[in-house]
């Protein structure tokens, strides 16, 4: 089919494909998706979108669907490659001219250009780069525009590529352009600040375009396109006028109306400009050691002195001081100890610092950031007022630093502080004792200015540990602070709790604990919403301490627990109920089973929170986290919670519902919880168990707790789960031992050993599909030490408490292997004796003995010929397990437990949850624990000798070491 009708075809189906009705819109895509691996669709395409009498939203859709193209199959290498003859012609067609006239489409096709660029340029495209450069000279101004665009892009993909051949085409690239571009920058801004001084509006603002993308360009190509580039006189040129430019613009930016179309733009290139200092200071910090003293000069002029009123906006004093704290905490610039070991470049670098960094200047910065920068703003204070709880929220982690102006101030006052505290730390006390007694609540400029130096000691409460005497100046001021209930004087109180919070863990003595337990009692019932939100984050951070002590909490824990309690009910926004609900937790982790006499009116109100936060599941993740606390705070007694519980377990862990992606890990951990501190097992808790075997496909990183949860269950009622869930079980087992690391087939492992453990009549049978491979992994010799030792454990148990079901393995497996069954009984004899030292557990070594001696008495010749080996095994076995009684001079063993005794549990202990008890419950029944080994080895070795007589018995014994026969000896004393 030629081109022309082609086209026409593929024309009628994109028109289709942008129509609103799904009739119409689902077969057009599922053709077009068709179409996407046939020869020339692309090349109609092109024809499609480049044809400007089209349909602007058939040709948006026709770039789309080009540009996905190149990402599937545009490399040599992808499956359904675009053929070598057809990119030729895509290439040559796509900078045929530059003058598509809709904005939007025009950014597409440069996108789709420079992905073509990043695989193609410069080998198979030589020509890309030279024809974007002659475009960029014609006079016609959209085409002018479009190429510039064009380049940016091309520019920004390729800088962005880090294999050393691709960086070192690109540096190539640069020096190739990078004073052409140089010029066209500086020829697109001059003409832009004489247009505007001109008065010329139009004309100004489509110069500024080009000058904000020849700049984008040459931010690329200086940051990313030179080696060293101090050594380049037009790069730091460049740098240089950076600075000159930014006074221009910002003069600029003055003189523009608020309401003009440029003043927008021109923000976003003074922006422009700093981010090129930003990065190049970032990626090359000792080339830009030349432009240290003027940044700084730069920046602190323009944000800590009058030469910045009028002039400066948020975003650039935002940028101004991150200019500043990447100069003061770069640490190339930081001399090592010992000053031999630091390069030149690093000492040259910090003296300059220090000498700008004088005393003055210091003083000034840290002065301004406080009664300046940290006052809160009047939109602050109505915030506070009309959405308190959006008030709180406001003053975010992470990177805000970067963007937003408080978290920016107070980032690069602890970052100066820190670095300069010998200098700072005088000047902040000063101001803190010129703040001496409470202050008039009339005043309203006062209390903000102490609002601010509080919140400044409270940021380097780190540095001012050996200035400040806390404890003192909590007793003696703050205290009586926090008593002032004016309205007026909120900020302050609500300031003096979050700088207590700040200095917790630094200093604060643990006998003035109740004193702030009392204080913030009070505070939790303050008439403002902002400060009860700021005392409740106190709370935490105090509970959360090092230091806490139960005792000395818990006279308030009624009070505490109903006021949070309160206020989440009271709060509305999901953010500020998952901050409550987080301090609930924390309350209920700390003080554990003292939570059970006041949790009634919170396991009430949950599932109601529940309910009404189906939307959000950050709240929901919330929730979970407190039930889990709540659970184990509750121990036996959750089961009252299981209504509401155990249908939160089924939605989080179900991998068919949408919101298990967010739910599910806490939803684990709960349910975890939840089975270690049941008391019994109950069906509906048996029914969740339906969700586990897609867990288990999944094969996550939630697969240990998924282990840990059938544990639980096998713990909880081994023969009700097992009849339920064991084929099942054994099914997803199989599968997973198919395809799992070495840990995870270990996990699988213990979890059928425990099923041994608890249940050694039916586990072997209900596990059978199994044992076969773990028998041959022991006679094969398994490499993986821990992998052996798990095999022997299991293998020990079914040999030991389940002889039949192991004789009918063993004819299994000899009939499968097509041997006798004493040879494989002896093969595996002998390798259990040789990779004895695989095991480090003593439990399992004494399994070991106990299984392999339950093999005798025997007339067998090979578990006779084996004899040597098992008593061995059995007197390291002994040397394990037995020690010695000095006062009657005997041995025992130590591994014996006679009856269930109830530990004792000190303050500091988490009491044993159910779980404990029944695993202490089953150690009465396992033979690891009841039987004596010392014992079993005397009654083995009686039995062998009545059967074989004294000569026949004298002859096996000869077979072994005479060392390990005298040490048998020893070990037996007395039977």
């Amino acid at each position: 089919m030629d081109l022309n009708s082609a086209s026409t075809i593929v024309l009628q189906v994109l028109t289709q494909a942008t129509s609103q009705d799904t009739a119409v819109l689902k077969p057009a895509e599922e053709q077009l998706k068709q179409w996407e691996t046939q020869p020339g669709f692309y090349s109609v395409l092109l024809n499609i979108f480049t044809n400007h009498s089209l349909d602007v939203n058939v040709r948006w859709l026709a770039v789309l669907y080009f540009k996905n193209g190149i990402d599937r199959y545009w490399r040599r290498v992808a499956p359904h490659a675009l053929s070598e003859e057809e990119k030729t012609t895509l290439r040559a067609g796509l900078i045929a001219n530059f003058n598509e006239p809709v904005n939007q489409i025009a950014t597409q096709i440069s996108v789709l250009i420079a992905k073509v660029a990043r695989v193609d340029c410069p080998r198979q495209w030589p020509e890309l780069i030279p024809t974007l450069l002659e475009s960029v000279k014609v006079q016609d101004d959209l085409q002018q525009h479009r190429a510039l665009l064009t380049l940016y892009h091309v520019t920004k993909t390729l800088a962005s590529k880090r294999l050393a051949a691709d960086r070192k085409l690109f540096y190539d690239l640069t020096s190739g352009i990078y004073s052409f571009s140089c010029s066209l920058w500086n020829h697109h801004t001059d003409t832009f600040l004489q247009q505007i001084c001109t008065g010329d509006e139009t004309g100004a603002t489509n110069s500024l375009e080009r000058t904000l993308l020849s700049l984008k360009v040459l931010r690329k190509l200086t940051v990313h396109g030179f080696v060293e580039p101090h050594w380049n006189a037009e790069v730091m040129g460049f740098l240089h006028a950076v600075f000159e430019r930014l006074k221009q613009f910002l003069e600029c930016s003055k003189s523009i109306r608020a309401e003009n179309l440029c003043r927008d733009r021109v923000e976003k290139t003074i922006i422009l400009f700093t981010k090129v200092l930003l990065d190049f200071l970032d990626q090359h910090p000792f080339s830009f050691t030349s432009l240290i003293q003027r940044s700084l000069e730069f920046a602190v002029s323009y944000v800590f002195t009058e030469a910045g009123e009028g002039i400066v906006f948020e975003q650039f004093i935002v940028q101004c001081m991150n200019l500043i704290k990447m100069i003061v905490k770069n640490y190339a610039y930081k001399p090592s100890k010992n000053i031999e070991d630091s390069s030149p470049e690093t000492l040259e670098a910090h003296k300059i610092k220090t000498a700008f960094f004088t005393y003055p200047t210091l003083m000034e910065i840290c002065r301004r950031l406080v009664t300046h920068y940290f006052l809160l703003t009047k939109e602050e204070l109505t915030m506070w007022e009309e959405d308190p709880e959006g008030f709180t929220v406001e003053e975010t982690g992470g990177d805000s630093w970067k963007y937003s102006l408080r978290p920016c101030t107070e980032v690069l006052f602890i970052d100066i502080f820190h670095e300069y505290n010998q200098t700072l730390a005088p000047v902040l006390l000063e101001m803190v004792r010129s703040l001496q007694g409470s202050t008039n609540v009339e005043d309203t400029n006062a209390i903000l200015i102490k609002d601010a130096v509080y919140n400044a000691v409270g940021l380097a409460a780190y540095e001012l540990f050996d200035s400040v005497d806390f404890d003192q100046w909590f007793k003696n001021q703050l205290l009586a602070e926090l008593q002032v209930s004016h309205n007026r004087y909120k900020p302050i109180r609500r300031r003096v709790i979050w700088l207590i919070g700040q200095w917790i863990s630094v200093k604060f003595k643990s006998d003035l604990r109740p004193v702030l337990y009392e204080t913030i009692c009070n505070l939790l019932q303050d008439q403002d919403l902002v400060v009860r939100i700021e005392t409740a984050t106190t709370l935490k951070l105090t509970v959360d301490d090092f230091e806490f002590r139960t005792d000395q909490f818990l006279p308030y824990l009624e009070s505490m627990f109903t006021l949070l309690f309160k206020l989440l009910q009271e709060v509305t926004e999901c953010d500020t109920k998952m901050h409550v609900l987080h301090v609930l937790s924390c309350v209920i982790e700390r003080v554990n089973i003292q939570i059970q006499p006041y949790v009634g009116c919170l396991v009430q109100y949950l599932p109601l929170l529940w309910k009404q936060s189906e939307e959000h599941n950050m709240l929901r993740c919330a929730i979970l986290t407190t039930l889990i606390h709540l659970v184990q705070g509750l121990g036996a007694d959750s089961k009252n919670l299981y209504p509401f519980l155990l249908p939160v377990i089924q939605l989080s862990t179900d991998v068919t519902q949408p919101p298990h992606v967010y739910l599910l890990e806490d939803g684990l951990e709960l349910w975890l919880v939840t089975l270690e501190n049941s008391p019994c097992l109950t069906p509906e808790l048996l029914r969740i168990f339906q969700n586990m075997s897609a867990l288990l496909e999944l094969s996550s990183e939630n697969l240990k707790n998924c282990f840990k949860i059938i544990n639980a269950y096998i713990f909880l009622s081994s023969s009700e789960f097992l009849q339920m869930y064991a084929s099942v079980l054994c099914q997803s087992f199989c599968s997973l031992l198919k395809d799992i690391t070495t840990e995870g087939q270990v996990q699988v492992l213990k979890v059928v050993e425990n099923v041994l453990k608890v249940n050694p009549v039916l586990g072997p049978q209900m596990f059978q599909p199994l044992l076969p491979s773990i028998f041959r992994g022991i006679i094969d010799g398994e490499r993986y030490p821990v992998v052996m030792s798990t095999y022997l454990g299991i293998m020990g148990r079914v040999l030991l408490q389940n002889a039949r079901f192991f004789s009918l393995l063993l004819s299994e497996m000899a009939h499968e292997l097509g041997q006798e069954s004493d040879q494989i009984l002896g093969n595996m004899i002998e390798m259990w004796v040789d990779r004895m030292d695989n095991i480090t557990q003593p439990e399992r070594r004494k399994l070991s003995a106990l299984a392999l001696l339950s093999l005798l008495p025997s007339l067998n010749t090979v578990i006779q010929d084996k004899f040597c080996g098992i008593i061995n095994i059995s007197v390291e076995g002994l040397h394990d397990v037995m020690t010695e009684d000095a006062e009657a001079g005997t041995y025992k063993d130590c591994m014996l437990m006679a009856h269930f005794e109830q530990p004792k549990v000190t303050d500091d202990e988490e009491p044993p949850t159910e779980q404990d008890k029944r695993k202490k419950l089953l150690a009465l029944k396992d033979p690891v624990h009841t039987v004596s080994l010392q014992q079993f080895i005397y009654e083995k070795l009686k039995a062998q000798q009545e059967l074989l007589g004294e000569q026949g018995f004298q002859a096996l014994m000869e077979t072994v070491d005479t060392e390990i026969v005298a040490q048998l000896q020893e070990f037996l004393q007395g039977f």
